[in-house]
């Protein structure tokens, strides 16, 4: 019969027809859920569980609520930093592997050299950085709190400050620190460097930053990275010729501090000086 509509099959097939009923194309297919389903493996092939899931973040919030490491082991406080340079990573292992490392020691550890750090596996150049970080780090707040002229009224604030300049530095370094009658910093000076066992003290550039900031009194300030903070008899002999020196321009040498690592040692404590810094500064 001319004009009898073709079936829904044959306009398909002619390709006159547009629609498809939506319930047809899903007939048979998968819902996006057991898409997903398949695509994951089988529990039994499934990596198990994380044990140390939720282990870091804990270690920061006891570090958040005690504003600190107190209760917190040596390889915990390694560990919590090694969080941040490894945040994909268990780093307990880590952090026990680098205290191994360097007998114990964190004060070894934040001053090692990356190289050296790095030859402890999981430590990378990321995590070494990091790690080498820390010492500089308090070193620049503790300097930061010495940037105005503050008065150097004792002995204890004297250590204070030395250990600021020094902390965490790996070669010797020897300062000279200027103040007035009243003892407020004017100004500090390196004026050399040497090697993890000997640094040159040079009288000329001791005169000439005594004279740029008219400088009442010094103190000298001098570290031993390598060793114990005892003077040797070249670090004597070498403080008392610069006294001696200023002494010809009216200069009082109030005390030569010698800093290693935590510890410090006075030579006007100890009666190194020839006069001035013990009979004045008491």
């Amino acid at each position: 019969m001319a004009g009898k509509k073709k079936t829904e099959a044959a306009a398909a097939a002619d390709g006159e027809l547009w629609y498809v009923d939506p319930a047809k194309i899903r007939a048979g297919r998968k819902t996006l859920r057991e898409e997903t389903a398949d695509a994951l493996p089988a529990a039994e092939d499934r990596e198990p569980a994380n044990p140390n899931a939720g282990h870091r973040e804990r270690l920061r919030e006891r570090f958040r609520v005690s504003q600190g490491f107190d209760g917190f082991s040596k390889h915990e406080i390694l560990e919590l930093l090694l969080t941040y340079g490894s945040p994909r990573k268990d780093t307990k292992g880590v952090a026990k592997a680098l205290l191994d490392a360097f007998d114990g020691s964190l004060k070894n550890v934040f001053e090692a050299d990356p190289k050296q750090l790095m030859k402890t596996e999981g430590i990378g150049e990321i995590q070494a950085t990091l790690i080498s970080m820390v010492l500089p780090l308090t070193r620049v707040c503790l300097q930061s709190e010495m940037e105005n002229p503050r008065q150097i009224a004792n002995r204890k604030e004297l250590e204070n400050y030395c250990k600021g300049i020094q902390m965490g530095k790996r070669i010797e370094e020897f300062w000279v620190i200027c103040v007035n009658a009243q003892c407020r910093v004017l100004g500090r000076q390196r004026i050399s460097t040497g090697s993890l066992s000997e640094v040159s003290a040079y009288p000329r550039l001791v005169m000439e930053a005594v004279l740029n900031y008219n400088a009442h009194s010094v103190f000298f300030c001098h570290n031993h990275p390598g060793g114990t903070c005892a003077p040797s008899a070249e670090d004597i002999s070498t403080t008392l010729q610069l006294q001696r020196m200023l002494n010809g321009i009216d200069v009082m040498v109030l005390d030569h501090m010698i800093i290693a690592g935590g510890d410090s040692y006075s030579m006007a404590q100890h009666g190194d000086l020839e006069f001035g810094a013990r009979g004045r500064r008491g």
